[in-house]
């Protein structure tokens, strides 16, 4: 077991919820007993219920043995070098993508070359080898986004999820497109009003189309619909519109003005996000401007949510200056409700004050710990996760790109429960943040962040029974997200009478 000082146990155990039944506690104690044991914790993990995954890059969670499978039928060339797949119909044979997985070795190469397998730092950082995956399988991701949701949906239902919040450019970047044609004007709502004037309204139809086309392969793919149908059919996709942050000013403005024009048209996209390295040279010359821009837009639509990527950056990456405001200004600045990474939240200007602002306006934090260990070197006692906890700032596992690290949510819980021996309940509460603070219309099931009491409607009822009150079941049906949060709660009563079983 790796020890950690008392200090970082003590504060994991003032979140540590009060054992409520005997079947909690049967499920507590069958948890210690196997926190050392790597494959029955790992077993117990992806068992458990766990709520949703709300950091989720969908290109990629694909493994890249399924993109291979997806690309079977698309005549792609790979640079034997690179490990690159590109379009070339002049493609020799030997350079044929499906003709040079054939090669094991070169097959094995790929994959490591695609993923974090077998990665060892050298002249290539984790960082670097992270980032430089995506654009060597980009020809395909690009054109499989449904099949690639399809395997996030089937994953998450093997993982007993509930709900996943995946990123992604529905409109193909059409929006950056006109912005660049249109040019930079510092003066923000000109320009707005300059893109809008431009078709810009047939460019946000068009990610409904997308999605409709996506979510259409994805149902095909899982046989929804049908008597073979998987389980994934049954888990809750949203999507939040990903803004390429490495792109000149006039392109990133133009992308989050159709993120947010889209969140308010189309219910299926929730939130928008800024993707792409953080400490990108554009990213870190222009991040404040960023911030102004979500805080311009934001204005203007006041009921679309933002979940912003801040502070996923180490003293390796950037200079230490650069690790002071991200984060501050994402959630002062730029209205941010939810932050994913938050690593370097110590190094931040006033973080003490920081922190508990946070706290005190539930601004959750998406916690990635793979892909923090995997991209950042940052991991047990150097990660944040437990000063999260100490503040009272909300949080949730997430798995981030789970086809590059390789990891499910399932890893998540056991990673972070090997690290930080995190009790029973208190697993069970990172799971109910999930929920709690995903971006699903309608109240939440609970009128308290300890989860000890539930909505008026629902009081005297048992949560997750399934014959709740006849108020009860009128609230539930008006709120999506306490329906699921219901479901969550019923999920735990069955896990734990079935541990031991």
């Amino acid at each position: 077991m790796k020890k950690y000082s008392l200090f970082i146990i003590g504060l994991l155990a003032l979140h540590t919820q009060a054992i409520a039944t005997p079947a909690e506690m049967a499920t507590e104690h069958y948890l210690a007993s196997i926190i050392d044991q790597p494959q029955k914790l790992q077993h117990f993990m992806s068992r458990m219920p766990k709520g949703g995954d709300l950091h989720n890059h969908t290109s990629g969670s694909a493994f890249a043995e399924n993109m291979l499978d997806y690309a079977a039928n698309d005549s792609l060339c790979v640079d034997r070098n690179t490990f690159t797949a590109y379009t070339n119909n002049h493609c020799q044979t030997e350079n044929l993508l499906t003709t040079a997985v054939k090669d094991a070795d070169f097959y094995d190469s790929l994959i490591d070359a695609w993923s974090m397998q077998h990665f060892h730092a050298g002249k290539e950082s984790g960082h670097d080898h992270f980032f430089h995956a995506f654009s060597k399988f980009r020809e395909i991701s690009h054109h499989h986004n449904g099949e690639i949701i399809a395997e996030i949906a089937e994953r998450a239902a093997e993982q007993n999820e509930l709900y996943v919040e995946t990123m992604l450019t529905p409109d193909g970047n059409e929006s950056g497109k006109l912005g660049k044609a249109l040019g930079w004007d510092a003066d923000l709502a000109r320009l707005r009003s300059n893109l809008l004037a431009h078709d810009f309204d047939k460019i946000v139809a068009s990610m409904t189309t997308y999605l409709d086309t996506a979510e259409a392969t994805m149902r095909g793919t899982l046989g929804c619909g049908t008597d073979q149908a998987k389980p994934g059919c049954r888990i809750t996709l949203r999507y939040q519109y990903q803004v390429l942050r490495e792109q000149p000013p006039e392109m990133v403005f133009a992308q989050l003005l159709a993120g947010f024009e889209a969140a308010g048209k189309e219910k299926r996209i929730v939130a928008l996000n800024l993707v792409m390295p953080e400490d990108g040279p554009i990213s870190m010359r222009d991040y404040r401007l960023h911030m102004r821009m979500v805080a311009f837009l934001h204005d203007l639509y006041p009921t679309v949510h933002v979940t912003l990527h801040a502070g996923e950056l180490t003293t390796e990456v950037v200079p230490p200056q650069g690790l002071k405001f991200h984060i501050n200004d994402a959630v002062n600045v730029a209205h941010a409700e939810r932050i994913g990474h938050g690593v370097d939240i110590m190094n931040e200007n006033d973080y003490d004050a920081l922190l508990k602002t946070m706290a005190h306006q539930h601004i959750m934090v998406e916690i990635n710990l793979s892909s923090n260990a995997g991209i950042l070197n940052i991991e047990g006692a150097r990660h944040p996760l437990p000063l999260y906890l100490k503040y009272g700032v909300p949080v949730a596992l997430s798995t981030d790109d789970e086809g590059v690290t390789r990891d499910t949510l399932s890893t998540e819980y056991a990673r972070a429960t090997a690290a930080y021996q995190f009790s029973y309940p208190t697993l069970k509460n990172l799971a109910r943040n999930s929920l709690t603070y995903a971006f699903l219309p309608g109240t939440t099931l609970w009128q308290d962040d300890t989860y000890h009491e539930l909505a008026t409607p629902c009081h005297g009822n048992t949560p997750g029974t399934k014959h709740p009150s006849a108020h009860c079941q009128t609230f539930l049906a008006s709120s999506e997200k306490a329906t699921l949060q219901w479901e969550l709660e019923n999920r735990f009563t069955v896990f734990e009478h079935g541990i031991g079983s």
